[in-house]
């Protein structure tokens, strides 16, 4: 497939344990169903749902040179993503991440940053930018390496370009990130994706209106704060709205955020208004929780319009 989408960010290698009635004692042994390993990290997410919605894209990122690594690598490759611009660490091993999802409580993550802290502005040159309409960064202020200087660099090389801009970002438990990280790229950014908790975080405000209205103020052109099972509120210049979400058996929710980037993305390149980009979004997102892993709960783009259709 051609290549109409530039994944940029974090590149991980997950390993899922399956929903867990409860966490073990000290010293007990737990037994479960089998683990579930995959290529995980923004970028790689969205790149796979991209491939299953039917849309190329490339990802420019960075793994180690280990089995990890290695993985990633051919599992992007597998669902026919472009892999030639994912770079290798000479000092660090493939980020990883364990996910701990317990029955009736939020997810629990162990990661390791690993080689995603050399990713750099210079991992992106003309090459990686070319011919793509839409250039997404996922994960930002969790790569130390990529200066704010160099996100604004890449995003007004894709204005330039005639490139669409997404950026999302990841708040680990012991952030001290604030708006100062954003305020020389915001206006650089056509969509802006936190949650509601990273945006909270990030403004000090709770109310996601006044959220979305800090970051608009800051010069994001749209923002979309994603709210779970409550929804989502969107905010321009010149309009403000909530959305609800669908409803679906939620299995695990990895990769609901990248998915609904992917499903915005898909309308973005087709040229559907904005409501129908987040109907869409929404659709995908919320199938993603269906299986566990990141994407294995999302089928075809048929299936996913089929849902949005009236009964």
């Amino acid at each position: 497939m051609t290549s109409r989408v530039l994944c940029a960010g974090i590149l991980v290698g997950d390993l899922f344990v399956p929903p867990l009635p409860r966490l073990p004692m000290a010293g007990e042994l737990l037994v479960t169903d089998d683990f579930l390993m995959g290529a995980g990290g923004c970028a790689a997410n969205v790149a796979v749902v991209l491939s299953k919605l039917d849309v190329g894209s490339r990802v420019v990122g960075k793994v180690g040179r280990d089995s990890f690594g290695d993985f990633v690598t051919a599992s992007l490759a597998g669902f026919g993503i472009d892999v030639s611009f994912i770079g290798r660490s000479e000092t660090m091993g493939t980020a990883k991440t364990v996910i701990v999802p317990v029955a009736g409580e939020e997810r629990r993550y162990i990661h390791t940053v690993g080689a995603n802290a050399d990713l750099t502005g210079q991992d992106f040159g003309p090459a990686a930018m070319s011919g793509v309409d839409v250039v997404y960064l996922g994960g930002y202020l969790v790569l130390p390496g990529l200066q704010p200087a160099a996100v604004v660099e890449l995003f007004d090389a894709a204005h330039r370009a005639g490139a669409r801009t997404l950026l999302d970002v990841v708040l680990p438990g012991d952030t001290q990130a604030s708006m100062d990280d954003l305020r020389s790229i915001l206006p650089s950014v056509d969509f802006f994706l936190p949650n509601d908790d990273e945006a909270s975080h990030l403004t000090g405000e709770n109310d996601p209106e006044r959220q979305a209205a800090v970051f608009n103020e800051a010069g994001a052109e749209t923002v979309i704060i994603t709210m779970g099972a409550d929804g989502l509120l969107v905010r321009t210049a010149t309009d403000t709205r909530l959305l609800t979400a669908p409803s679906v058996e939620v299995v695990d929710g990895s990769g609901a955020g990248d998915a609904f980037a992917a499903g915005l993305i898909i309308g973005i390149l087709e040229g559907w208004p904005l409501e129908r980009s987040l109907r869409f979004a929404s659709e995908v997102g919320a199938l993603a929780c269906t299986a566990l892993g990141c994407s294995a709960g999302i089928p075809d783009r048929r299936h996913v319009l089929q849902r949005m259709s009236p009964a």
